[in-house]
């Protein structure tokens, strides 16, 4: 039974998290990709110091880990939670202003400095569920950053919980907060022996309830087209312009399939995030999704069988294709431990929140980390409209977040 007299520290926590700037940089090649990331990694440790764990410190690439020691005289396995610091590179986290709106009545949210940004209830069904909740949200002028520093304010708050109350019975809990992970980097320098769990959670999720074991396999591609430029009074016959060509490519992708705004539930996508170039090179780049690996391969092929097409146009022209391996459906791995989802199932239970047991149309720090030998499904933080100026969490989710942790964490002790 959760202590009703605790006063949780995870929102005042958060709202002083949310306003430190730590949005990562994606075209960056140094780790942590921003520098700014490590403003917070730096407070993290002395907070995490300041309410009793253990070894809490920060490693030459901006990993932030701590120890709470067992207090089981059982064989327990270390368990880790993890969440990241970094913020979306999609939109400002500068100046991030967050707003309270105590005891939501319903309706829509109109966002106080730009009132050109509402959360529209017709649009956000999870709005229904939160009447009487304190919601808070950006001013409507940046993203507020409950992806992911909600998940770390409540991974604190509940690590602080269990220092206070050491009649719960739990094993070795490690926590690490990552950089990066908005860029597809949180795992690059992780070093999954060093940080010692057999199994981990990433507290990044949404929705109160959400446990999610399963994930977008994930691919990029780099695609090069390499025109001929010549001056423009003298072109005639002679020029290739690459941006010509890759503007066709682009007219030739599908219109009504294969996109992130065409596509739902389990179907994958093709996505251009990004063109750059002039008469002489125009580069693409593109992010391929599929919750199953082979699809990749015939994305991949679609891809490059449009490119040879293209080039029959614009005869002379050439192109690179390159593909980077980004991440993998962790399921196939999560498949192998089915205790680590059944017991965050069972955890939910115990605090009477329904689990929602879903596939993500996207990726965590988890699935990599499943791949790299620690099993890391995902668990709600509470947050919506992730990367954008309508993000929002709710007050009351945030607290049950930390519930859940800490319950969790019960769970691992008493089936062990």
């Amino acid at each position: 039974m959760f202590d009703k007299d605790y006063k949780f520290t995870c929102v005042d926590r958060f709202l002083k998290y949310a306003k430190i700037d730590t949005q990562s940089d994606e075209d960056a090649e140094s780790f942590p990709s921003a520098s700014k990331e490590l403003d917070l990694s730096k407070l993290l440790v002395e907070e995490l110091k300041s309410i009793g764990m253990k070894d809490a410190g920060m490693d030459e690439y901006g990993y932030v880990t701590a120890t709470l020691p067992s207090n089981s005289d059982k064989d327990v396995p270390v368990v880790g939670f993890i969440a990241h610091v970094d913020t979306s590179p999609a939109v400002t986290g500068k100046n991030v202003n967050p707003v309270i709106h105590k005891n939501y009545l319903g309706g829509d949210i109109v966002l106080p400095n730009d009132k050109t940004k509402i959360i529209k209830a017709d649009e956000n069904p999870e709005l229904k569920d939160m009447i009487g909740f304190d919601i808070i949200t950006t001013d409507g002028t940046t993203l507020l950053g409950a992806d992911d520093k909600a998940g770390v304010a409540e991974i604190i708050d509940a690590m602080n919980y269990l220092i206070a109350h050491p009649e719960i019975k739990h094993g070795k809990i490690r926590v690490c907060f990552t950089p990066d992970e908005e860029v597809g980097r949180g795992t690059e320098k992780f070093d999954v022996q060093k940080f010692g769990a057999k199994f981990a959670y990433t507290i990044d999720g949404g929705t109160r309830g959400e446990v999610e074991t399963e994930t977008f396999s994930a691919d990029g591609v780099v695609i090069k087209f390499n025109g001929k430029n010549v001056h423009p009074g003298y072109a005639k016959g002679k020029m290739i312009n690459a941006v010509k060509v890759a503007s066709r490519f682009i007219e030739m992708l599908p219109k009504d399939t294969l996109s992130p705004e065409t596509t739902e539930g389990r179907e994958g996508y093709v996505h251009c995030t990004q063109i750059n170039g002039n008469e002489t090179q125009a580069v693409l780049k593109f992010i391929i999704r599929d919750f199953r690996d082979e699809k990749l391969v015939d994305y991949e092929k679609l891809l490059k069988g449009l490119c040879e097409d293209v080039i029959k146009e614009f005869p002379g022209t050439t192109f690179d294709f390159d593909i980077v391996n980004q991440y993998r459906n962790m399921k196939y791995v999560l498949e192998q431990h089915p205790m680590v989802e059944e017991y965050a199932v069972e955890s939910l239970k115990r605090l009477n929140i329904k689990p929602i047991q879903s596939a993500i149309r996207g990726g965590t720090d988890g699935s990599r980390l499943s791949y790299m030998g620690l099993p890391t499904p995902n668990l709600f933080a509470g947050g919506h409209n992730f990367h954008g100026f309508l993000e929002y969490v709710a007050v009351q989710d945030m607290e049950e977040s930390v519930k859940n942790i800490v319950t969790l964490a019960q769970v691992w002790e008493e089936r062990s």
